[in-house]
């Protein structure tokens, strides 16, 4: 039952990520995605699921994660393209906020997919070399990595030749240190968490031996 409220936290976290970050938020002089709100969770809950769970585990919810947002993408797409009657005028706002751009979903998914994977692989390898000592080195430090590629992965493939050089490096800083800065003030949190659920499922997986190939489908 822990195992699948954790899964439905990454998802949800993702999903509803995706959806709000159309909106724009401005933060003292920083603008970004509204979608910092509640990705960053993401990332916290990978980081369980890895850290209890082991690497093999994460990878199935990585995956669960992308195709349950494809479906969401492919739902809203169906619902924006078919006819309307005539007399409901919310067409256009459905659009302009549920819309998806080709070049921003692509930006998206390779950005989840890459950041994601990263951070669990740097997260078991380290669990590994710190011999289960020192969570917080792992969380954070895994999560300084994936969301540096995350970041990087989804600016440049969303804005490069949009943006001027100078602005792309800002947005990314941007994020990434938004990213990192809520994953080191939940680290609290995260070592409840992990406590909990290796306390009551009995569990606690090293990854030695494990073959980190994201496209592995078995053990």
């Amino acid at each position: 039952m822990a195992f699948v409220m954790i899964v439905a936290g990454f998802v949800t976290s993702l999903l509803v990520a995706n959806i709000i970050a159309v909106k724009l938020i401005e933060i003292g002089p920083w603008i970004m995605p509204a979608g910092v709100i509640i990705f960053p969770v993401s990332y916290i809950l990978g980081d369980v699921l890895t850290e209890v769970y082991g690497y093999h585990r994460a990878r199935q919810v990585i995956w669960l994660g992308f195709v349950c947002n494809l479906l969401a993408v492919l739902a809203i797409f169906l619902a924006q393209i078919l006819p309307h009657p005539g007399f409901w005028d919310g067409q256009a706002a459905f659009g302009r906020i549920l819309g998806y751009a080709p070049r921003l979903l692509l930006a998206s998914f390779l950005a989840y997919l890459v950041g994601e994977f990263v951070n669990a692989y740097v997260l078991a390898r380290m669990k590994i070399l710190t011999q289960g000592r020192w969570l917080w080195t792992r969380t954070i430090g895994s999560t300084v990595v994936g969301q540096l590629l995350d970041s990087s992965v989804f600016i440049a493939v969303a804005f490069a030749g949009i943006l001027p050089q100078e602005a792309l490096i800002t947005a990314i800083g941007v994020q990434w240190l938004v990213k990192c800065a809520y994953e080191a003030a939940a680290t609290p949190v995260t070592y409840g968490v992990v406590g909990f659920l290796k306390r009551h499922e009995g569990v606690d997986v090293y990854d030695a031996g494990t073959n980190f190939n994201p496209l592995k489908v078995g053990n």
